[in-house]
């Protein structure tokens, strides 16, 4: 068997409002699987890759998304794309795909680099000052999203946006802690009406927009138009208004909110590397040519994609995913029960010493295509594994590669040296704002 540790539930319960990352048994990253015990449960940790293949890809079929996501994203993204389970699941992947294929996604590339470009002349006005990065990629790719996938929102409070979904999250730890004590929903805590309210807002900012696309339609193909026409091929049904917020909310919440986070944390390890910025540097000017970044050049931004891959690495946005038993299955050599709650903690494995050479260093050789060919599949997942990896993973990629080329290309971003910790709200954020100082290039 498998290590198994048992916590105190008091002390458990704490680490789990602190900060889960807290929470997860020392074990998880060294050790394949680690059973751990709190408050009378059994979970699973699963953090060597090819039982993580053995239990999200072989045994998908009789894993659920579980209470623990209801809890914490349900009341803001209620039954859409990453909370849905089973064929209501299934049909609703099935209505978006073609939005994120290769070609639809080259088409945004002008979007993305627009966007970019205008981070990039409002940082410029503020050369020599103290900028909040995260907050800035945020509003980036906002602005992204937006434009592409609702083409263009119809005025949504963009600055209201981002508070609220901090809002909705940071309370998210007392929803994992009263989940594992089996607290009824109703349970009061510390930040739940301000949370509330936030969901109140971002669900009827997006209402606002459905409303107004279906008094005027558009003939452009966005997301808000494959919604309103998606039609389940078992059943032939629509999509209620309540599922179309739903779906939209998944991917403005989640699509903008974990592309932010990835590229905050590029800009600071950046920073703290100058060796590997002198490379993405050099990659961006033999591109371009000292010309503007053109669409045609992100596919070429090699370097600055491995960047951005060990950045995520380091720092996956989505840190743990959560699974439960649907039925008794094996995995390995154990027998799962029906009913047990199973983790694969993304950070542990991107961090386990027995995947990575030297975990904690700042690499992004990790990720040359042979090195990339050498480690099993499930070594690294930023975006997920299986059948229910992000819809997004390419466009988060593509974007980020146009937002770092274009922003650097005329400005650098320099760190206090002080080493952010990082800090779980569903989402992986820094501990304090991520505070750098504005450059010229």
């Amino acid at each position: 068997m498998g290590p198994v540790t048992e916590a105190s539930t008091a002390r458990a319960l704490l680490a789990l409002i602190r900060n889960p990352l807290e929470a997860l048994p020392p074990a998880v990253f060294t050790e394949p699987l680690v059973f751990s015990k709190v408050a009378g449960r059994v979970s699973i940790y699963i953090c060597d890759p090819t039982l993580i293949h053995e239990a999200l890809v072989k045994n998908a079929d009789v894993l659920g998304k579980g209470d623990q996501v209801r809890r914490a994203l349900g009341p803001a993204l209620g039954s859409g794309l990453l909370t849905a389970d089973g064929a209501h699941w299934k049909w609703q992947r099935q209505s978006v795909a073609s939005a994120f294929r290769p070609s639809s996604l080259t088409a945004l590339q002008p979007a993305m680099l627009d966007a970019a470009r205008q981070t990039r002349d409002r940082l410029l006005g503020h050369q020599g000052e103290t900028v909040d990065v995260g907050h800035e990629m945020m509003k980036t790719t906002f602005d992204i999203i937006v434009e592409t996938m609702m083409s263009g929102g119809h005025g949504i409070d963009v600055e209201r946006v981002e508070r609220s979904i901090t809002d909705y999250l940071r309370p998210s730890g007392w929803t994992f802690a009263l989940g594992v004590v089996g607290a009824p929903d109703w349970t009061p805590y510390p930040g739940r009406q301000r949370a509330m309210r936030a969901v109140e807002f971002l669900r009827s900012s997006l209402m606002s927009v459905l409303e107004e696309r279906r008094r005027n339609p558009s003939d452009r193909q966005d997301l808000v138009s494959m919604l309103i026409s998606a039609s389940d091929p078992e059943t032939g049904r629509m999509m209620t208004d309540v599922e179309i917020i739903d779906n939209l909310m998944t991917f403005i919440t989640a699509g903008h909110e974990t592309t932010a986070l990835g590229l905050a944390w590029t800009f600071d390890l950046l920073a703290r590397n100058p060796e590997c910025e002198a490379r993405l540097l050099a990659e961006i000017e033999e591109v371009t040519r000292g010309g503007e970044v053109r669409p045609e050049h992100i596919g070429e931004f090699n370097y600055t994609r491995q960047v951005f891959s060990e950045a995520m690495r380091l720092y996956p946005p989505a840190p743990i995913i959560t699974r439960t038993a649907l039925k008794d299955f094996k995995l390995g050599d154990y027998l799962v029960p029906e009913g047990t709650v199973m983790f694969v903690p993304i950070y542990a494995v991107h961090h386990h010493a027995a995947i990575w050479n030297e975990p904690e260093k700042f690499d992004p050789d990790r990720f040359l295509t042979d090195a990339t060919k050498a480690r099993h599949r499930y070594a690294y997942m930023p975006f997920g594994a299986g059948p229910r990896v992000c819809i997004g993973n390419a466009f988060a990629v593509m974007e980020a590669v146009a937002v770092l080329a274009v922003i650097l290309q005329k400005l650098r971003l320099r760190t206090d040296g002080i080493t952010p910790e990082p800090l779980m709200k569903v989402t992986l954020r820094p501990k304090t704002s991520l505070k750098m100082k504005v450059a010229s290039a």
